[in-house]
């Protein structure tokens, strides 16, 4: 707590002197004296912090300033300033311009593409070498990168440059201080670069690759499998997009073997596994987050990982999934997501329930996610003994046929059940073909149990808001409106179901009464119109009576 105390007072310190010091610099410019400054500019810990919140706070000149006018002040700023960069080449720019030759038409094996700071590409020839002091300039910032992001187009970054860049590199690696690696859209030509950007001190990759590289197993594979070496003591591995096939499972098996167990904190990864990688894996001690693909009739542990607070999981068998968690210790899991491609997912609740309840994650889940390929009728009944959500996701498209039988009764039930609910989703942009739906008594529900309830995604019956205001015990002025007159629920999604002619300002006195906050409404498709028509009443009626002092903003997805 102490030690806490002690950097949150440095923080301050530093805000408040870089304040002063941008409003000095900016009077004084760079003739200001710092000489009789305040002696706490002698602490590099504290001149570290004012150089970080200058270029946090959008004071970069005045950071350059004082790096000039102060000697002291030169390391610290450079390192803010170069910590975290989003293209590669910010850094190629370091080199000297007369080592390129512009040749936009011609085309060479030394030919390299940069991107100008207004993102047009400029093609550029190496016209020469860069010379070992030119070299030694660019390694001056290459090493104080600390976060690389680079997404890669077709025309931003050539492997040729990275050949330049690897032959020039030979004593350390080419970024040697990088902690975090995040590599967008890398194509097969890309790949067998990646051990450029990486060192030894580098704890968080990402990589994902372009859809469509089966050509490119062998180089992805070599790739994965040499990232537990080059980086002993990583804590974040993600990597998406990958191929398909026996050789990536493999390759990423191996990855999970090797990689230091003690250190390692996530790993999302869309490929199957191994037995015997997911024997390692779910064993793992201090795994806080997990993303895995299961492949059909994979033998599974029941998981040992006290430390885990997300879990996705992929697959294509409903079957698979359930023997991680029949005797498993997940005794910190917050979170699970679930992403389904069978086509007979069955009573997946009720499993789910089953599996949850083995495990006693009821207690400590607060988010549950499932997106579904296939119409499914889902039994929400057997989700009611997780009162801890706060967060529930339905994923189920009303393509082909709704298949939506979400009625007040299911709606009441969740609302009495989970009474933390703040986002509450149950299908996707709902339709307007739907047999049921929710009417006013289920919105009543979910306003008087829910009251943090935000947002809410569900099929309605705009039929039954669009009767007469007459509700019982929605008097504002009565003291049974406090029951639901907080509830917070600021979005409403209403997809393309329809609102009837001549009904949008019954609905919007209705939903304004149930939810005072209501703030953002989504419809799509030829409901827009309608629920736009809804907006403006809900607007009108608060110049006359303020329910909650925020305008209504309705937007088309």
């Amino acid at each position: 707590m102490a030690a806490a105390t002690r950097d949150t007072s440095k923080a301050t310190l530093a805000s408040k002197v870089s304040c002063h010091l941008i409003h000095a610099l900016s009077i004084h410019g760079q003739t200001y004296r710092l000489d009789s400054m305040h002696g706490c500019l002698n602490v590099d810990e504290i001149v570290r912090l004012i150089a970080h919140e200058l270029v946090a706070s959008s004071g970069k000149g005045s950071a350059v300033c004082l790096a000039c006018c102060r000697k002291s002040f030169e390391d610290p700023v450079l390192d803010a300033l170069w910590a975290t960069q989003d293209a590669l080449p910010t850094l190629l720019e370091s080199l000297p311009s007369d080592i390129w030759k512009e040749d936009e038409y011609s085309v060479s094996a030394s030919k390299t593409c940069l991107f100008s700071f207004v993102n047009f590409p400029i093609q550029k020839t190496f016209e020469r070498p860069p010379t070992p002091m030119e070299w030694a300039r660019f390694r001056k910032y290459a090493r104080r990168m600390r976060e690389l992001r680079q997404y890669f187009t077709p025309d931003s970054v050539s492997p040729e440059t990275f050949s330049v860049m690897q032959s020039c590199t030979v004593d350390e690696p080419l970024l040697p201080n990088l902690r975090t690696l995040d590599l967008m859209g890398v194509d097969g030509r890309l790949t067998p670069f990646i051990p450029l950007f990486v060192s030894p001190r580098t704890t968080s990759i990402t990589l994902i690759f372009k859809s469509g590289l089966p050509d490119r197993e062998a180089a992805i594979a070599s790739t994965i499998t040499t990232l537990p070496t080059l980086c002993p003591d990583l804590q974040e591995i993600a990597l998406y997009n990958l191929p398909r096939s026996p050789v990536i499972t493999a390759a990423v098996s191996g990855m999970v073997l090797v990689t230091n167990r003690n250190t390692l904190r996530e790993l999302r990864v869309d490929s199957p596994l191994t037995e015997e990688a997911s024997e390692a894996l779910y064993k793992l001690p201090n795994l806080h987050g997990l993303e895995v693909i299961i492949k059909r009739e994979t033998r599974l542990p029941s998981a040992s990982l006290p430390n885990l607070t997300r879990l996705a999981i992929a697959c294509d068998n409903e079957n698979d999934w359930p023997q991680l968690f029949h005797g498993a210790t997940l005794g910190s899991l917050g979170c699970v997501d679930f992403y389904l491609e069978s086509e007979q997912i069955g009573d997946f609740f009720e499993a789910f329930k089953e599996a949850g309840l083995s495990s006693s994650i009821q207690k400590t889940l607060s988010r549950f996610t499932i997106i579904v390929g296939y119409p499914w009728i889902p039994n929400y009944s057997s989700l009611l003994p997780f009162t801890q959500l706060v967060d529930l996701r339905i994923g189920i498209s009303c393509d082909g046929g709704c298949p939506s039988r979400v009625d007040d009764g299911i709606v009441i039930s969740l609302s009495r059940a989970m009474p933390k609910l703040e986002i509450l989703e149950l299908g996707f942009s709902p339709c307007g073909q739907s047999t049921t739906g929710v009417t006013t008594k289920g919105l009543l529900a979910l306003a008087r149990h829910c009251p943090k309830l935000s947002t809410l995604c569900v099929h309605l019956r705009v039929a039954s808001l669009g009767e007469p205001p007459g509700i019982p015990g929605m008097d504002p002025n009565s003291g049974s409106a406090t029951s639901w007159a907080d509830c917070a629920l600021a979005q409403l999604i209403v997809g393309e179901t329809p609102v009837p002619e001549g009904s949008a300002m019954v609905i919007a006195l209705t939903l304004l009464r149930i939810f005072p906050r209501l703030g953002f409404i989504e419809s799509t498709g030829e409901a827009y119109e309608g629920w736009k028509k809804v907006e403006n009443a809900i607007n009108r009626s608060r110049e006359i009576i303020d329910f909650s002092g925020k305008r209504c903003s309705l937007v088309m997805a």
